[in-house]
């Protein structure tokens, strides 16, 4: 039986939905160095005689930049319950961490209470489960609010998170006033490659634009948004990409608010960015001195009267896309490097990922060694004794230069499709970030992108390394519990009104829905109840995945085993009067599909018939769609742990249906640990990071060239006349 959910209005259904659109060659490729610069590569570059501080914020956003005070050390954490997280972070800030970032779970990002069926198999698994004030008043217990600095990374439900986290501090004493920190709220870019979003572009938007607005009025410590180019990188953008559409993005909402009559310089100034540092390390630093002089030129033409809201602020955040789980002490190597970066182009705060998250959630001891590469950067190096000291040379101002042009470019072009709404409407956004995570993809597989410990220099036998695993059937029995005692003691009749009163609002459009929030968080209603009233006003956004077609083959087509292999599935194509087919499925509410849509694309373009499933299946509705697409394997994309959970139930679902036949892989962050668990559940094979695409395809079609071979067989034995002829 699929599980209810409330419709979506028919104009805004498939809303984003990609069409075919010329992909740019440009957007994949890392900006060319040359093995010599000189002073003409940068006698014509404008920005050169500026200081820190200073128009156009090249060098920094202030004079003395980490000679005053050095960036912010903050710790992207949360997982199982709000007491375990909270007993973390107080850990951490003992420790040497500056600041929280809280990571929630998938069903709270959502919008559905722990008890909800659609998440059994999320609840605590990727971050900490919050179904209300009570869980946010754990979560914070003992950290003075009034002066920790608290980032949330929360997009979907943030209207309730955000009203909760409120509430949790007035009763610990703290006024909206006193709180520092920074909201996400950026919604577009779940859109374009997170997809943990809950209501369709257009009420998203005012969503946006209404905590913009009560923030700026009532929470003035507080950035009422986080502009992020960091997702679209870790989906496969190059750099010149990620910092065009986080730009682009920047201005949608500068002019959302605006629309909303609110003055420029009420939030300008409280609004940051939050950029991926991958292993490119001058594009890195390039990026970010790029990123502050387009965010100057991008915000003078608002005419703003205050310097503060002409100047970009940033958070980074060393990639998650490059740590690998084959050598995985590696990518300590990897972080370093990558925070470097960050901090050589001028981030403000910086989170650095232990090197074990390519496997499961972090130990407490890989977290501390990922907190201690900034700590060793800021008390060991002498780094921070100089403001910007990449000025002036010859390469990196060529390069600073380079990719503001390249961005400028991109940005020329989105104003020219009319704005970054109709940019992500025509499908042009998703193409070219699918477009060069595939080139990339296929630039590792064929060996021509090296990554130690993977495709070369790679160790014959390693030895797993331990890791954090969450109970999520105890978690989530755990948050029921408390969800049943909250809906118990509460005052029913208080939450009716004033879930009534955020109904009204989103139909009639007047009033703030963060106001709002706050007072159903105040009278204990949950995030699923806040979730779910707007959702009855608005639907729920759905959208199918889309799949960019032939670059990975093209890149491959002189390959000797890749023309094998297609040789072989068009010979089985001929034998059986149809291709092999896959169905990829993203199985609970995981959005994150740079994989699954990698995949997708080069077995497309080997010669599968690939079915790619909509995002947020339960496995039961996985289950379904494979029997009606008559499909021979489901290949499930699993990166938020809820593999043990969601993959039995996904095979129990097709025993039930009678279709055992239908084969079961799983690919992703899966540890070495758990193989054996999937295997006896009755998984045929598992792919985890950095197995090539190639080889994953082989090992797939020999599974169900062996089942056709084995059914053929069965057929032939049973029927008299075959055995006859």
């Amino acid at each position: 039986m699929k599980l209810p959910e409330p419709d979506v209005k028919p104009e805004e259904l498939n809303y984003f939905a990609p069409k075919e659109t010329l992909i740019s060659p440009y957007l994949s490729e890392v900006l060319p160095l040359k093995a010599v610069y000189t002073h003409d590569d940068i006698k014509d570059i404008g920005h050169l005689h500026s200081l820190p501080g200073m128009p156009p914020y090249v060098r920094g956003p202030n004079a003395t930049m980490y000679r005053a005070k050095p960036w912010t050390i903050r710790q992207y954490a949360g997982f199982s319950t709000c007491q375990e997280s909270n007993i973390f972070y107080r850990k951490a800030m003992a420790g040497g961490v500056q600041g929280i970032s809280v990571a929630f779970d998938l069903a709270t990002h959502r919008g559905y209470d722990s008890d909800h069926p659609r998440v059994t198999g999320d609840v605590g698994k990727a971050g900490v489960a919050i179904d209300s004030v009570e869980d946010m008043k754990v979560l914070f217990d003992q950290i003075p609010l009034g002066s920790m600095s608290v980032s949330m990374t929360m997009n979907g439900a943030v209207l309730p998170v955000l009203a909760a986290y409120i509430v949790a501090a007035e009763e610990q004493g703290v006024t909206p006033e006193q709180l520092k920190g920074t909201i996400q709220n950026d919604i577009l870019k779940e859109f374009m490659v997170r997809n943990t979003y809950i209501y369709p572009p257009v009420p998203s938007m005012r969503i946006v634009s209404d905590i913009i607005a009560y923030t700026s009025k009532t929470m003035p410590k507080f950035n009422s948004i986080s502009i992020s180019g960091y997702h679209m990188k870790e989906a496969g953008a190059s750099d010149v990409l990620e910092l065009a559409l986080a730009l682009a993005n920047g201005k949608e909402y500068v002019q959302t608010a605006l629309d909303q009559g609110l003055n420029v310089d009420d939030f300008a100034g409280r609004l940051s960015f939050f950029f991926g540092i991958g292993m490119d390390f001058y594009q890195g630093i390039a990026k970010l001195r790029a990123a502050r002089l387009l965010w100057y030129q991008t915000m003078q033409a608002f005419n703003p009267q205050r310097s503060t809201s002409l100047i970009l602020r940033t958070h980074c955040q060393t990639s998650g896309w490059s740590l690998t789980v084959q050598d995985p002490y590696n990518n300590m190597v990897r972080t370093t490097v990558e925070a470097m970066a960050a901090v050589f182009g001028g981030t403000q705060s910086l989170h650095t990922n232990a090197f074990d998250e390519a496997i499961a959630l972090p130990t407490d001891t890989s977290a501390r060694l990922a907190r201690n590469i900034q700590l060793i950067l800021q008390e060991e190096t002498g780094i921070c004794a100089v403001v910007d000291p990449w000025a002036g040379s010859y390469m990196m101002e060529k390069l600073t230069d380079e990719m503001a042009a390249g961005a400028r470019t991109l940005l020329e072009e989105i104003a020219a499709m009319g704005g970054m709404l109709k940019a992500l409407g025509s499908g042009w956004v998703m193409q070219q970030i699918s477009a060069c995570s595939v080139r990339t993809q296929a630039k590792i597989d064929t060996g021509a992108q090296v990554i130690v410990g993977v495709n070369k220099y790679a160790l014959p036998d390693e030895r797993p390394v331990d890791y954090r695993e969450v109970d999520n059937s105890a978690v989530r029995n755990a948050q029921v519990i408390r969800l049943k005692a909250l809906r118990e003691t509460r005052n029913a009749q208080a939450v009716s009104q004033v879930l009534g009163a955020l109904t009204h609002c989103a139909e009639s459009g007047v009033g703030n829905l963060l106001e709002l929030s706050v007072q159903a968080m105040r009278a204990r209603a949950t995030v699923g109840e806040v979730s779910a009233v707007l959702a009855d006003v608005w639907g729920r956004y759905h959208t199918k995945p889309q799949v960019v077609k032939h670059l990975y083959g093209e890149s491959l087509k002189d390959d000797l085993q890749w023309q094998e292999l297609r040789q072989k599935l068009t010979r089985f194509a001929h034998r059986h009067g149809r291709k092999p087919k896959i169905m990829i499925a993203k199985l609970g509410q995981d959005g994150h599909d740079r994989g699954a849509k990698v995949v997708a694309s080069g077995f497309g373009d080997l010669g599968f018939d690939v079915d790619l499933g909509e995002l947020f299946m339960t496995p039961e509705e996985a289950a379904d769609q494979a029997l009606n697409s008559g499909c021979h394997a489901i290949g499930v994309s699993s990166l938020a742990a809820g593999h043990k959970t969601l993959v039995p139930e996904l095979i129990n679902q097709l025993s039930k249906k009678n279709r055992n036949n239908i084969m079961v892989f799983v690919g992703g962050v899966i540890p070495q640990q758990d193989h054996d668990f999937l295997y006896q559940c009755g998984v045929a094979d598992i792919f985890g990071p950095g197995t090539p695409l190639l080889v994953s395809a082989r090992r797939v079609f020999e599974h169900i060239e062996r089942t056709e071979q084995q059914s053929n067989s069965a057929v032939y034995s049973k029927d008299p006349l075959k055995q006859t002829n």
